[in-house]
């Protein structure tokens, strides 16, 4: 791949549209590879929530366990295909996600899917805080054998405290730029790998003879009453929902890598591969369970508490909290700081875009237990979060269909009228129609009842409507320009 011409005239930017933290990263200064975004995908899989849900998907679906291994492969390959297209035009150009977008939506029009995203991130950027703060709880409250009794808004004193601590050390690490912030990633991944499969060997261990059996009974599911290709496409449209945060802004990430082909690899392992190991891992653990408890637990906490073992309880304590910051990091942090910088470049940096949806995801922290999570917030959210999935059709439609794979870097920072991407008033008025109309069914696969049996595959009929809509009316008005 040639590399195009990243530099830029600042004497011709658009001071309301650039910064240098949305300017074009030069070859030069990149310097994250396959290792890097396997990492990425690692530590976005590997939280509390993503072990649950791995665990839960064998034991929800009247499936083989064959079959549900199968899907959530083909889910890791879905997503994998996805975030090659959106990764690319970042790694070619070095730009996030809300500069590439303004291709498309204009440089205007930009900060509509930016600032959806934004609030979407920032939300559940507050929320997982919340969940990594209940590992450092269950480690001090391991140590001294109390968690301190009442306290307030639902949380212990002990609570409070480690709240508090975790939200500075996530400020600490993203104060420190993008550099820690990948030297985190690097550690975590790895670190948690280690941990569960170390985990995965004890209950084996304990588990003796009767394990095998106890898998085998997940393997031979009958696949009947409920199952069948209608379960076997939920499990896979569950897992591809699962990842949907990151694929629409996965130019955030891949703008520091070196070359493509590294991205490409870096997506090989990280997603069907990864996906499958940590799977595998996930089934071993539950079906351990099964023997030891009697029951199937999807729940590493309430693994590590059966096992009641001090030295136990505080490394899976430090590595709920590695895993948790980590997929924080990855979804909820980095494209919120840069989708507020896109909104007022000259006084938000990517720093001060970390610092605000830091300060207001600590509201939604600390009003999780007592508040948000009492009123239907979440259901809220993810209302937004299936409205943004048209924007993904429309950006991958524009650059690969409409644009021929060619952006003009320099206009992508000029509201000059006549430019390439300031349309009308720096609006394209087709894509926000697109979106517009494409929106209507994704919300509507959230709130009506009658479609929400589509699961996760919403997001994907979503993005793809919005592409198909995207195009049809840009065909139409560039026929109408030529006819003119």
């Amino acid at each position: 791949m040639s590399h195009d011409d990243l530099s830029l005239d600042t004497s011709r930017v658009d001071p309301g549209l650039y910064n240098e933290d949305l300017a074009p990263l030069p070859h030069a200064r990149r310097n994250w590879g396959a290792f890097e975004i396997f990492n990425v995908w690692s530590n976005d899989i590997q939280s509390l929530f993503g072990y649950t849900l791995a665990a839960s998907l064998f034991l929800s679906y009247n499936l083989s366990g064959w079959a549900v291994m199968a899907a959530i492969i083909l889910a890791g390959v879905i997503v994998m295909f996805l975030v090659n297209l959106t990764g690319a035009p970042s790694v070619r150009y070095g730009i996030p996600f809300p500069v590439m977008v303004r291709a498309s939506l204009g440089v205007r029009g930009s900060n509509l899917p930016a600032l959806l995203r934004a609030l979407v991130g920032i939300f559940w950027y507050g929320v997982q805080t919340y969940f990594a703060s209940t590992a450092v709880t269950l480690m001090i409250t391991a140590l001294i054998g109390t968690d301190g009794g009442a306290g307030m808004l639902g949380l212990s004193p002990v609570a409070w405290l480690s709240f508090v601590l975790v939200w500075l050390f996530q400020i600490a690490i993203f104060w420190s730029g993008i550099e820690r912030i990948k030297h985190f990633l690097n550690w975590a991944g790895p670190l948690v790998y280690v941990v569960m499969v170390a985990l995965m060997v004890v209950v084996w261990w304990q588990a003796g003879s009767e394990l095998l059996p106890a898998v085998g009974t997940i393997f031979s599911a009958s696949g009947e009453g409920g199952g069948g290709i209608g379960a076997f496409a939920a499990v896979v449209g569950t897992m591809v929902a699962y990842f949907a945060a990151v694929v629409i802004n996965f130019g955030d990430f891949t703008r520091f890598v070196r070359t493509e082909r590294q991205m490409k690899l870096g997506n090989l392992l990280g997603l069907p591969l990864n996906v499958a190991f940590f799977s595998f891992i996930a089934l071993i653990i539950t079906a351990g369970t099964l023997v030891l408890f009697g029951e199937a637990l999807t729940n590493p906490t309430d693994i590590v508490e059966r096992v009641d073992a001090l030295p136990l309880t505080l490394l899976a304590a430090v590595t709920f909290f590695a895993a948790t910051v980590g997929i924080n990091l990855v979804a909820n942090f980095i494209p919120p700081a840069y989708d507020l910088a896109n909104l007022f470049p000259r006084v938000i940096s990517f720093k001060v875009g970390g610092l605000i949806t830091a300060c207001v995801a600590f509201f939604v922290s600390a009003l999780w237990v007592s508040v948000i999570s009492q009123i239907g917030v979440p259901g809220f959210v993810n209302a937004v979060g299936a409205i943004v999935a048209p924007f993904y059709g429309i950006i991958v439609v524009d650059f690969y269909l409409i644009k021929g794979r060619r952006l003009d870097v320099q206009a992508l920072f000029s509201s000059r009228e006549g430019d390439a991407y300031t349309y009308t008033n720096g609006w394209n008025l087709h894509a926000v129609a697109a979106f517009a109309l494409a929106a209507i069914f994704s919300l509507a696969t959230v709130v009506v009842p009658a479609l929400q049996g589509l699961a996760g595959f919403g997001w994907m009929m979503g993005a793809a409507l919005g592409g198909a809509i995207y195009y049809a009316l840009m065909r139409k008005h560039k026929q109408a320009v030529t006819a003119h």
